[in-house]
């Protein structure tokens, strides 16, 4: 195709859930709107918690609030629109509008990414060499390996959405899905996108992949030190401490797997939108939830934090 047969596309339209009625979409929307809040919510407490109790200190918790703020950009990013497409059935989002939800869906996607993997080398360096913990995890590293994780994000983000809003649009622009992602989006360039597809999936390798075998080699060797602990006491402590962590991971990366590494031609737009649905809005959510109820000194410390603002100050 020519460049004089090329149509300027100014704008994209979001499918969104289209498919269904007004009546289920309302549904949705309340159902939406509700796990929405206490996402923000939740993310929220676990923020002001970690920074006004004195025994949640360490670096595990350093890393928690850092992923709670993370949690909360995901959310930002993807789920306002979504509940305008769904209540309001404004479903256009301007150029320049789905080229910076994609970079910063990339951005905070690749940022999480890195900092689950943190979190789990954290839990390894505490289990399986706690004599050198304090040292191994001071507070420059802890700095050092949140700000690696948090920049992580940018070099994707930003090579993948200028590459991708750097090709030509041939006039379709209905994105079929509920937020401007890379494959809809995509679909809809007249232009050999091979290279780009090579780059995304190498991409996809190191930022997924990669940490996701890190954290499954970590927790291997967690389970290990575990497992020849010969205090009963020790295990349930030990256990305790990563199964949280464990329980994220596992729902974060398993949906993100398999939305970015199964066939095109085996997966409807539909199934994608659902699995989509499981790491950007009820991941979010999920995450608070497990973190507060599985973890006994989060729950005190909420104890601590409530009282401490209900009791009357003392004169």
């Amino acid at each position: 195709m020519t460049r004089g047969n090329w149509t300027t596309v100014r704008e994209f339209i979001l499918v969104s859930f289209s498919t269904l009625s007004y009546e289920l979409q309302a549904l949705l929307f309340l159902l939406f709107l509700i796990i929405y809040l206490v996402t923000l919510m939740g993310n929220v407490l676990i923020i002001l918690v970690t920074t006004a109790d004195s025994a949640l200190q360490s670096p595990m918790y350093f890393f928690l609030r850092n992923l709670s703020f993370l949690e909360i950009g995901f959310n930002l990013v993807i789920v306002p629109k979504m509940l305008g497409t769904l209540i309001l059935q404004d479903k256009t989002i301007s150029f320049l509008g789905c080229g910076a939800q994609m970079y910063f869906f990339f951005f905070f996607g690749a940022a999480e990414c890195c900092l689950l993997a943190t979190m789990a080398y954290d839990r390894y360096v505490a289990i399986c060499d706690p004599l050198r913990y304090p040292v191994i995890m001071n507070r420059r590293s802890c700095a050092q390996l949140t700000a690696a994780s948090w920049f992580a994000g940018f070099p994707v983000a930003t090579v993948q959405t200028i590459w991708i809003f750097s090709f030509p649009f041939c006039g379709p622009n209905k994105v079929n899905h509920f937020f401007c992602d890379s494959p809809p989006v995509i679909a809809l360039v007249c232009a050999d996108t091979s290279l780009f597809e090579l780059e995304a999936l190498t991409a996809t390798v190191l930022f997924i992949l990669f940490p996701f075998l890190l954290i499954l080699g970590s927790y291997v060797r967690i389970l290990s030190t575990i497992f020849r602990m010969p205090s009963t006491e020790g295990k349930r402590k030990a256990f305790s401490t990563c199964s949280s962590h464990l329980l994220v991971v596992s729902l974060f990366y398993s949906t993100a797997i398999l939305m970015y590494f199964r066939p095109r031609s085996n997966t409807s737009p539909e199934h994608k939108k659902m699995v989509s649905l499981s790491y950007t809005v009820v991941t979010p959510m999920l995450n608070p939830i497990i973190y507060s109820l599985r973890n006994n000194e989060v729950k005190a410390a909420l104890r601590r934090v409530i009282s401490r603002t209900l009791s009357p100050r003392k004169l």
